[in-house]
């Protein structure tokens, strides 16, 4: 499925911040913030489960987008109708673990709702040894690439992936469908929980479409100026 109505058309649409805070006050204290340098959010699961997810309608009445990022992941009829109550939610896009099965039910519970669906492959905080200690044969370049092919045919609007894999996954699935890429680490950032990392111009310069950002903006000293920063070096690399 194209993702006409998805696509970023301004550097500053690129990025999206996390809110991966613990109160709904916390929240809306960071989107005031960084204003108008941010036109797009991920509510993840810590603020969804600390009452977030009204915060979904409100950020959207006000123009701004929503990645709602649940990674649903369930019987095909649970993940079909999640799906379906996320659409009424107003957000713009949400994650799918990459299974065949899960991607098919939340295709049809997207119907023509407009909700972007995006697979998620495997986590940027994951690399191959963690993937062996799960089960998986693969290592993690052909796990992403297996998924993605599989997300392309059943028709996902995009994928989640680390940039690491980005160029890879571009070739597989054209340009018709989303990249978004967490694990963006600026220059000189701690890189946390994360191991597949890179920077906002090389994730770009991989063909990633949105580069999801957390706390290297939440908890900075200034979260616009590092908001700021961000797009400025998006727009240098594209």
């Amino acid at each position: 499925m194209s993702p006409v109505d998805l696509a970023p058309r301004h550097p500053r649409d690129r990025l999206i911040v996390a809110l991966d805070v613990r109160s709904v006050e916390e929240a809306e204290a960071l989107v005031e913030t960084v204003g108008d340098s941010v036109s797009f959010f991920k509510i993840g699961m810590q603020l969804s489960f600390a009452g977030g997810l009204p915060m979904v309608r409100r950020l959207a009445d006000r123009g701004k987008r929503v990645f709602l990022d649940m990674k649903l992941l369930d019987i095909d009829n649970t993940v079909e109708k999640g799906v379906e109550s996320i659409a009424a939610l107003g957000a713009t896009l949400t994650t799918i673990h990459a299974y065949p099965q899960a991607m098919e039910a939340a295709v049809r519970g997207r119907g023509d709702s407009g909700l972007g669906l995006l697979g998620v492959t495997v986590l940027t905080s994951m690399d191959d040894n963690d993937l062996k200690k799960t089960g998986y044969s693969q290592n993690a370049e052909s796990l992403v690439e297996n998924r993605a092919a599989a997300a392309a045919a059943i028709g996902m609007n995009g994928l989640v992936c680390s940039a690491l894999e980005a160029a890879r996954v571009r070739t597989i699935i054209g340009s018709d469908m989303l990249i978004v890429t967490p694990g963006i680490r600026p220059e000189g950032s701690a890189t946390g929980d994360q191991k597949r990392i890179v920077t906002p111009a090389e994730a770009i310069s991989a063909g990633t479409d949105y580069l999801v950002v957390g706390r290297p903006v939440s908890q900075a000293e200034d979260p616009r100026g590092a908001a700021d920063a961000i797009v400025a070096e998006i727009e240098a690399a594209l």
